[in-house]
């Protein structure tokens, strides 16, 4: 028997979060990728796979006890860190930003890819006559 709310939470949390973390850490690896360093690649970390990415304590036990003890209001957590040799980049000095700013330029985007998607949920809720119909 599943428990009342757990599909809720599991939707809206524990996939978003685990998605978001995964892209994260993947985007960094690819950037560096493709900017020279085959690091992440050669380990495997340039992966959607999220169990590639997973720390038990930073991405199952901190963000689960957060949850727990906020009721649900507050999480936080954090994945393996992709490594980078930043020696390895063409342009080292140039490079190291554009691969510290992958990361959260993928989960800006999943933001904004997640609101557009709301949006158009909301659009789809609308009766057809306020679209124009008959």
């Amino acid at each position: 028997m599943i428990p009342d709310g757990l599909f809720y939470t599991v939707s809206t949390w524990a996939l978003p979060v685990l998605l978001a973390v995964t892209l994260h850490e993947a985007a960094h690896g690819w950037v560096a990728m493709k900017l020279g360093d085959p690091t992440a690649k050669d380990l495997g970390r340039v992966s959607f796979n999220p169990l590639k990415h997973i720390d038990p304590v930073g991405t199952v036990i901190l963000p689960a006890l957060l949850m727990l003890a906020s009721g649900g209001r507050f999480m936080f957590g954090f994945a393996k860190p992709v490594p980078v040799n930043f020696s390895r980049l063409h342009r080292p000095k140039r490079d190291m930003i554009l691969v510290a700013a992958a990361g959260p330029g993928i989960n800006l985007v999943m933001a904004l890819v997640a609101a557009i998607a709301f949006y158009g949920v909301i659009l789809l809720d609308q009766p057809y006559r306020d679209w124009g119909g008959a």
